[in-house]
């Protein structure tokens, strides 16, 4: 599947997304794609560069870095830890907990797959990683790795990028009030208009029930 070119490939929507998105907002170099792991695509990080926009993505492939002869964990393993970020998080059990992650971040020379070599370059990419120190028994403890075309220059910075893709589960929130409290996808209207303007109203009402004192603790 690696070899297949991504125009044949269902992730193709997220690179046309990313472009739509640039289209309707019309200013690229401010614009910031947030994602997770399903985007870990080497396809979309050289997109961002061609249309001149950035990126934050929760990684989920191991790529080759450097010469070629490691990965991009070789080198995190080898990187001392920078700091630590302490979160407040609900748990499984819907109970507020505290975790105390450990930062690293590097800017890594990121290859792509082996089988799209000649067609995509090397790419120097800031790899931040946060690992929780010394989750409880019964538990997986937290691990980030995220991969962005941002520089980071210190803790601060490493924290920013981490606190803007945990942003992105307010909006994992509004989809599922979206969904399951709206009932959006049960809809039963036939005509475009009509399922235009009941979404309107929709997003506006899930955008209320977010933002209630009780989802904001969430």
């Amino acid at each position: 599947m690696t070899r297949l070119p991504i125009e044949k490939k269902e992730s193709i929507r997220w690179l046309e997304k990313l472009r739509q998105s640039i289209e309707r907002l019309g200013d690229p170099h401010r614009c910031i794609h947030i994602a997770d792991r399903e985007s870990d695509i080497y396809e979309l990080y050289c997109l961002t560069q061609e249309l001149g926009t950035h990126f934050i993505v929760r990684a989920c492939v191991d790529r080759l870095a450097g010469d070629g002869g490691h990965t991009i964990a070789t080198e995190m393993e080898e990187t001392s830890i920078r700091g630590l970020h302490h979160i407040e998080f609900r748990n499984d059990r819907g109970e507020m907990t505290k975790a105390a992650l450990e930062i690293k971040f590097k800017r890594i020379k990121v290859l792509p797959p082996i089988g799209k070599q000649k067609r995509y370059p090397g790419l120097n990419l800031t790899v931040i990683h946060a690992s929780e120190r010394g989750a409880p028994r019964g538990r997986k403890p937290i691990e980030w790795k995220l991969i962005t075309d941002l520089p980071v220059h210190g803790r601060s910075e490493a924290i920013e990028k981490i606190n803007w893709y945990a942003l992105r589960w307010k909006i994992e929130v509004f989809h599922k009030i979206l969904k399951s409290g709206c009932k959006a996808e049960d809809s039963k209207l036939r005509t475009a208009d009509r399922l235009a303007n009941l979404m309107a109203m929709f997003c506006i009402l899930s955008w209320r029930i977010l933002c209630t004192p009780t989802m904001k603790a969430a």
